[in-house]
C-alpha cells in the first residue's frame, strides 16, 4: 500500500528526504575506480608527494591561503 506525503509525520518524510539525499550524494560522489588496481609508477609518485609534503616541500600552510584568498 502506498503512503502519500500528506499521512508521513514530519520525521518520516525527513527521513525520507534524507534517505534520498544520502543516495544521491553517493551516487555523485562515489569513486568508480574503487577497488581496481593503481599502476605502480602513480603509487610510488604519490607516495612521494605525500612524503614532500610531510616534509614541507609542498604545498601551502592553511593560514597562507586563508590570507591569499582573504578569507581573514
Amino acid at each position: 500500500m502506498a503512503t502519500t506525503m500528506a499521512q508521513m509525520t514530519k520525521d518520516e518524510l525527513r527521513e525520507m528526504i534524507e534517505t534520498v539525499v544520502e543516495q544521491k550524494l553517493l551516487e555523485v560522489l562515489d569513486d568508480p575506480d574503487e577497488g581496481l588496481p593503481i599502476k605502480r609508477s602513480v603509487r610510488d609518485r604519490l607516495l612521494r608527494q605525500k612524503q614532500a609534503v610531510a616534509a614541507g616541500e609542498r604545498g601551502e600552510p592553511l593560514e597562507e591561503v586563508i590570507r591569499q584568498l582573504g578569507l581573514e
